[in-house]
């Protein structure tokens, strides 16, 4: 029983997901139209997608890059801001997830670095702002986080459509997190010893193996095609699997299996509640011309990949949606559950400072999630866009 709670505690959502389609497998009994409530295409991505992540994690690729930035970084400012803007940048490509394990422990040690005081006086508040960074520069492209390639397959959009619809968003916020880091950095030494904040040497072990990067970029980029519909999704699959089976199979050990499996709980909980005509009626009146608030207010009890499924079967403006559960990441420490890969880091780096960080957490996020929602209203006034 308290492994059963263990695990319930640790992978909530999904239990949740598992929950919901059972109970909604008594109303609608599984049948031949089952098959069809499955997003296929966005699995298989996502998969491709983690696994390469993975490959170039294990690689050390994402630790030697931020290494050789911050060697050349000579000031306070110009550290909190390669530190932030690291995470920003990152999580376009690589997930916010995927960003916040990589740079947040990096972050512990290179503020170690500068004696204990300026560590504790910088830590909180930098890895709160790394966390908004990450969540704020992963919804700029379909594959930033699982929720923008599932909408991003559904709404049936171009790259270039995409980038156009959160471009705006992520200009403010990028504007907004530079500001933040050139006043926080204030509170760090105005110029730093050479080497204080270098950390290039003990290069990772992947940079002597080229081959494994070469493999891992190539399939990278044929994961790009297939989520640009330029490659077919199975021929992805069948090339990521091959290719890592023989590269390092080891990889595959750590993929985030449980979000797959999310994924497909509530593919079967939306598929099976879209066919009760009373309960579809209820959620697309509801949702209707509020998809971007009911998005964002969904998020923060569930998180916002979980609303994206949960919403996008009872309304069929998508981008409202992609909108709503970006910037629906913002609030609550659930309110995107890469979030909580900081607060754990937090919880397990710092002695008593939960609360103190929630705290800062919280007011961040709020100040963000404000800025960027009254930019949606100037949008929608001035542009026409109805969410």
């Amino acid at each position: 029983m308290k492994r059963i709670l263990a695990f319930f505690k640790k992978e909530t959502v999904l239990c949740v997901s598992f929950i919901l389609a059972v109970v909604s497998m008594f109303i609608v009994p599984p049948d031949k139209e089952y098959w069809g409530y499955i997003d296929f295409r966005t699995l298989a991505i996502l998969f491709c997608l983690m696994s390469v992540m993975a490959g170039f994690q294990k690689a050390g690729v994402f630790d030697w890059i931020a290494k050789k930035l911050l060697g050349h970084v000579r000031s306070g400012r110009g550290l909190i801001l390669t530190l932030v803007l690291l995470c920003f940048f990152s999580g376009m490509f690589i997930t916010n997830d995927v960003a916040l394990i990589t740079f947040v422990p990096f972050t512990f040690i290179v503020l170690g670095m500068l004696g204990d005081k300026q560590k504790d006086r910088l830590v909180l508040p930098v890895v709160v702002m790394q966390t908004i960074a990450a969540n704020l520069g992963s919804m700029l492209t379909p594959v930033g986080n699982p929720q923008n390639l599932y909408l991003y397959g559904r709404a049936g959009l171009s790259i270039r459509e995409f980038l156009m619809l959160m471009m705006p968003y992520t200009l403010l916020s990028l504007v907004l997190l530079v500001v933040w880091s050139l006043i926080q950095g204030r509170a760090c030494p105005q110029a730093l010893e050479s080497g204080e904040a270098s950390v290039q040497d003990n290069l990772p072990q992947g940079k002597k193996a080229v081959y494994p990067l070469v493999v891992y970029l190539m399939l990278f980029l044929l994961c790009l095609l297939a989520v640009g519909h330029i490659l077919p999704w199975q021929a992805a699959l069948v090339a990521v699997i091959i290719m890592i089976f023989v590269t390092d199979r080891q990889v595959f050990a750590r993929v985030d299996y449980f979000l797959l499996l999310t994924f497909a709980g509530f593919f079967v909980f939306v598929g099976n509640v879209g066919r009760i005509p009373a309960f579809r009626d209820f959620l697309q009146d509801m949702i209707a011309g509020r998809e971007v608030y009911t998005a964002i207010i969904v998020s923060q009890i569930i998180s916002n990949v979980p609303a994206a499924l949960l919403l996008s079967g009872f309304t069929e403006n998508f981008e409202g949606l992609i909108v709503g559960t970006n910037l629906g990441g913002l609030g609550t420490l659930i309110a995107s559950m890469a979030s909580l890969i900081s607060y754990k880091y937090v919880a397990k780096e710092t002695n008593g400072c939960k609360s103190k960080y929630i705290v800062l957490f919280t007011v961040g996020n709020i100040f963000f999630l404000a800025a960027l929602v009254l930019l949606n209203v100037l949008l929608g006034n001035s542009t026409g866009m109805v969410y």
